[in-house]
This record gives C-alpha cells, structure tokens and sequence, in this order.
C-alpha cells in the first residue's frame, strides 16, 4: 500500500500553511495512479519521489486534475518530510521543470520542524500582452487603474509560468470573487498555473494571493513556485536592490497564515530561494 504523507507548508501549524500530499516512495506508480491519488487527497498539489539515486531525486507533481511542472510547497513539504527520516542535508531534485536544489537543516529547539530551502531553476520574464491582461483583468473583475504602476504587468518563469499583477491599494486584494471558467480558460490556453496578485506593505515585504483554477482550485494559501518567479521578476526588472531577502505574507485571507522567505541573488539568471517549513498533518 502506498504511504501518503501530509504536511502542511510555510507554516509551523497544521491549520496553517499550504496542505501537500507526499510520496517518498512512489516507485512502480503509473501515471494513472498518481493521478489517482492526488485527486484523492485533494491538495492542491501532491508530490511523488519517483526514482532515488543517493540524494538525488526525481519527482513529479500532480495537481488533483493534471500534473504540474513544479510546485514550491509540495517541494519543501517534501525536504522536511524526507528529513524527519533521513536526517537533514542537501538533495538535488530532478523535476519537469529541471534541477531543483532543496537544502534542509535541522529546526533551531529540539520540537522544531526543520526549514527546507528550495533553489529555483534560472527565472525569467515575459512580456503580457495586452489583449491577455485585458482578459484577466476582466475574468477577475479589476480594472486597469487599480493597478500599481511601479510594478509593470509580466508573466514570470522559476519552473512555472505565474503571471504578476500588483494592486495599488491593499483593499483590491482583499476581495477575490473572480470568474473561475473564465480565468481558467485563459490561464490553460497560456500555460500558467497561478496568477500572482501583489500588493507591496513594507520596503522588502508583500501581501500576496494566488488563484489557481487550472488546478480546480479557486485560491493558493502559499505558492513558492510562483514566489520564486515574482524573486526572479523584481531583479530581471529593478524593481529591488539584489542581494535581498523578501517576505511574502499569503494565505490569511482563506484562514490559513503563510509566510514565505524568498532570497533574490545579485547574479543575473540564478536560482531564487525560498524557505520555509513545514508540519504534519494529521490524517
């Protein structure tokens, strides 16, 4: 029988965080079987170690209708899971996205969870066309004057494409009563998984909400794939003084608090980091 774990991610408390499900062991599971579990367990993201050579890990991610390239919360889920085992130390994660560098040290006390450090794959940008930002301002009920200016609308790549819309005003964030058929549409017609909203509260920190109908889920508690690519977007773009450590607050909104640690090198093109760790939930 196959053993599913789960935990949830950036947070030190079960009702906290973002739930993954994972499968340290899921070798001889088909993908009609992974598929098939994590449609079971309902998280947003499930994910699968599917091969082991020493620390090196081949995984994959399923959302609970398709699978994804890369998930941030599933992959620390799985650092401080594989280390609550195996001890702590350094894996290197082979994923559709490419390699995925994931450090885990152990938790400051003696009842601490320990902190997992993903390592993105390079990070990019890309232009978002006009008619594509008009028709997700349109499926999300905003308007074009709602945005913030200082933040230019891009979609932005650490393993997933993540499009980033920031909001003026803290109060556009706090509604998110959004089109579901018609903002999935659009996202599975471009390939991106969660669309990345922002609102900046403080000189290195922000307020962040993620949708995520592609993967039949209305909204993302915490979504590190997508904070490594908004770490990523703030460098390619200026936007902060690298090297910088961000904090991106998500979650409170849907009741479960998340607090996500993204570190931005100063090298143009290197991987971004985020921490954070994780608990287990009871089943």
């Amino acid at each position: 029988m196959t053993e599913v774990l789960r935990y949830a991610a950036f947070s030190r408390d079960p009702a906290g965080g973002n739930p993954a499900g994972v499968v340290l062991d899921a070798r001889g599971l088909d993908d009609a079987a992974m598929q098939a579990i994590a449609a079971e367990v309902g998280y947003s993201e499930t994910a699968f170690v599917v091969a082991r050579e020493g620390a090196r890990l081949r995984v994959r991610y399923y959302s609970p209708e398709a699978e994804v390239p890369f998930c941030g919360h599933a992959t620390i889920a799985t650092g401080v899971a594989w280390a609550q085992r195996h001890g702590p130390g350094r894996l290197e994660l082979e994923t559709r996205a490419g390699a995925v560098g994931l450090e885990v040290v152990a938790g400051e006390h003696d009842d601490a969870a320990p902190v997992a450090t993903l390592t993105s794959v390079a990070p990019h940008t890309a232009a978002l066309t006009d008619d594509d930002l008009a028709e997700a301002l349109a499926a999300l009920g905003w308007r074009a004057d709602e945005l913030d200016a200082a933040f230019p609308p891009r979609v932005a790549f650490a393993g997933a494409w993540h499009p980033i819309l920031a909001a003026a005003r803290p109060a556009r964030l706090d509604r998110l009563d959004y089109d579901f058929a018609r903002l999935r549409s659009l996202m599975a017609a471009r390939d991106w998984t969660t669309l990345q909203l922002v609102h900046r509260t403080g000189p290195a920190e922000f307020r962040v909400r993620n949708p995520f109908p592609p993967g039949g889920i209305v909204e993302d508690p915490a979504t590190g794939a997508a904070a490594a690519a908004f770490g990523g977007y703030l460098r390619e773009l200026g936007l902060v003084a690298p090297p910088v450590r961000l904090t991106l607050l998500q979650g409170a909104e849907m009741g479960r608090p998340s607090v996500l640690a993204v570190e931005v090198p100063a090298e143009p093109g290197s991987g971004i980091r985020v921490s954070g760790t994780a608990v287990a939930i009871d089943a």
